[in-house]
């Protein structure tokens, strides 16, 4: 069984040829993209999952997996249909999670493993860094619905089928199949947030009450403004993924959530306390007036002294 362990190094896996051989693995037709099968996959080395990270992309679709990753602190159980992503130098972790069998077990599906150098000179070599999902936790995994699988499965396959030859068209006809996938992951993400909106208004709620805490809480010892970093990590989210769920939710970024409440606490207290436009800027975090003063004028027309003097 891999357990997880501090090492003070990550096993890094820099071509797709050596992820192949650590998979044992037929050597990949074309050194800079390939698609393979989870089924086929064996490990050749458990050691080197504890941590490790490769140099290229990966999208996997995955059933079946009797194995754990983690990012972070957080786990996904690969059990059902689902879609991860990583980025290059992404640090992973895998855990078995059945002790009757050796090695990982990698289930089924399909990965796509696409190093950078395969995208130069194409559109998507600068695209592909827009994906937010290659950012997101493990635990925020895509899931299919049964017609959204078999669609993807379809491009996997046309991949799969034209790395299988190499010549002039293989490039381009690759690369607009591998368009036509995030596309859909991208379509597909979308789709998630909205059908579990319910979860989702949940974590709205939840952030509404960290950011009310934060500015009532916050003493003089760590006066600050919030994060979205630290609000990400109290709901157990990626950066990425919160700012994404928001603005399919709401149409607004986490900061603009962040900028919005340090708004309304200023208007509270500009028209409720005597304290002046500096001590409220300093009490809400801000190192400068200037910058609270700034901020308020953007959001609402008015200084904050003008704002004040409209309740006198």
């Amino acid at each position: 069984m891999l357990k997880f362990t501090d090492q003070p190094f990550m096993n890094n896996i820099q071509t797709i040829s050596a992820f192949h051989r650590l998979l044992s693995l037929p050597a990949p037709t074309h050194p800079l993209v390939s698609v393979a099968r989870l089924q086929d996959r064996k490990s050749a080395n458990d050691d080197i999952w504890q941590p490790f990270s490769v140099d290229f992309y990966t999208i996997s679709l995955k059933r079946e997996v009797r194995a754990r990753m983690k990012y972070g602190q957080q786990y996904y159980d690969f059990d059902t249909g689902i879609m991860s992503f990583t980025s290059p130098r992404q640090a992973q972790l895998l855990e078995m999670v059945d002790e009757s069998t050796a090695g990982p077990q990698f289930g089924k599906g399909f990965v796509l493993m696409l190093h950078p150098d395969f995208l130069r000179r194409h559109p998507l070599a600068t695209t592909i860094r827009n994906y937010g999902f290659f950012s997101y936790a493990v635990n925020e995994s895509l899931h299919l619905s049964a017609q959204e699988e078999r669609n993807i499965i379809d491009v996997f396959r046309k991949i799969e089928q034209e790395g299988k030859h190499i010549d002039k068209h293989t490039q381009p006809v690759m690369l607009s199949q591998i368009d036509l996938l995030l596309n859909y992951c991208n379509r597909f993400y979308e789709r998630q947030f909205i059908t579990r909106k319910a979860v989702n208004s949940d974590l709205l709620m939840k952030l509404e009450q960290l950011l009310d805490k934060w500015f009532e809480t916050n003493d003089d010892f760590k006066r600050s403004l919030p994060t979205v970093e630290y609000l990400a990590g109290k709901l157990n989210l990626s950066p990425h993924y919160l700012t994404d769920m928001l603005r399919a939710l709401t149409g607004q970024s986490t900061q603009a959530h962040i900028h919005e409440k340090l708004i309304e606490k200023a208007k509270e207290r500009l028209s409720t306390t005597t304290l002046s436009v500096s001590e409220i800027a300093y009490e809400l975090g801000f190192e400068h007036p200037q910058s609270f003063s700034k901020l308020f004028k953007a959001k609402t027309a008015l200084s904050p002294s003008a704002f004040r003097e409209s309740f006198s």
